[in-house]
């Protein structure tokens, strides 16, 4: 009996020790892919202009994510690829394997933390409005929050729910591809739109009809990070040691310069 005894205990010590062991093997299942693949798998937002845009026409894709996703692969020895994704689609691609990271500047908010994990924060951005130069109706941020003001949001986005809750008389328009923000201001069916900096650089860098409005305090500063598959604790630590590493060896303020986010990096 104490034979049978001690092998009993045995056998359940292993089989707890085995039982602990499971997070440590799932939570290094992307890094231990990563390895065996020589592949990483980005998703992008392919319209972020200054993060992750493609140029309509050559196709080419540019921003400060796809240089920093390109220094990513070549720490880990291995290749890039590219998963076009959005706001909207980015859990679910997490989720279902389609990619190992977001790396597309995702603002850490706090319903997103249940269905997201976030690295240390990279980037950081307020609240700006784009209007056009001749519009009579928004002048200044205060024109913003009047009745019969009509404003623009992106789906899905950060925006869309702290705009409904901020604005008590304006109107919030949320729109969706292939609709977009600037075909509503254009057309006059909204007079203005919300967006952060990284987005505004794409309209004051290539339009001449838009004007950046600032709100004259800080309305909603929050944090941009990359987002990871959550309880994959081992490459969400992988994910945190290079955003460590390109802010200390200046990767991340060269990209930055590049790309023109110089003033939204985070130390």
């Amino acid at each position: 009996m104490d034979g049978m005894k001690r092998i009993f205990l045995s056998l359940a010590m292993l089989a707890g020790a085995a039982l602990h062991a499971l997070p440590a093997v799932h939570a290094g299942s992307v890094s231990e892919r990563v390895r065996s693949t020589g592949v990483v798998r980005a998703c992008i937002w392919p319209e972020y202009y200054g993060v992750t845009y493609r140029h309509p026409r050559t196709r080419e894709l540019k921003g400060i994510d796809i240089d920093l996703s390109g220094e990513l692969a070549k720490d880990l020895g291995a290749r890039i690829e590219y998963v076009d994704s959005s706001f909207t689609a980015v859990v679910d691609d997490l989720n279902s394997h389609r990619c190992d990271v977001a790396m597309f500047a995702i603002a850490v908010l706090p319903q997103r933390l249940n269905s997201l994990s976030f690295t240390q924060p990279y980037l950081h951005s307020d609240v700006y409005a784009i209007t056009t130069k001749n519009n009579a109706v928004v002048g200044q941020w205060s024109d913003i929050d009047r009745p019969g003001v009509r404003v623009a949001v992106l789906r899905g986005t950060s925006l869309e729910s702290f705009m409904a809750a901020h604005l008590q008389h304006a109107t919030v328009v949320p729109t969706s591809p292939p609709t977009s923000r600037e075909q509503e201001l254009m057309s006059g069916r909204v007079d203005a739109f919300m967006t952060n900096y990284f987005y505004s650089r794409r309209l004051l860098d290539n339009d001449d009809w838009a004007r950046l409005i600032a709100p004259a305090r800080p309305v909603q500063m929050l944090s941009y990070a990359y987002a990871v598959r959550p309880g994959d604790t081992g490459w969400l630590a992988q994910m945190n040691d290079f955003v460590a590493r390109i802010k200390r060896d200046g990767r991340l303020k060269a990209a930055a310069q590049k790309n023109g986010l110089e003033q939204v990096i985070e130390p």
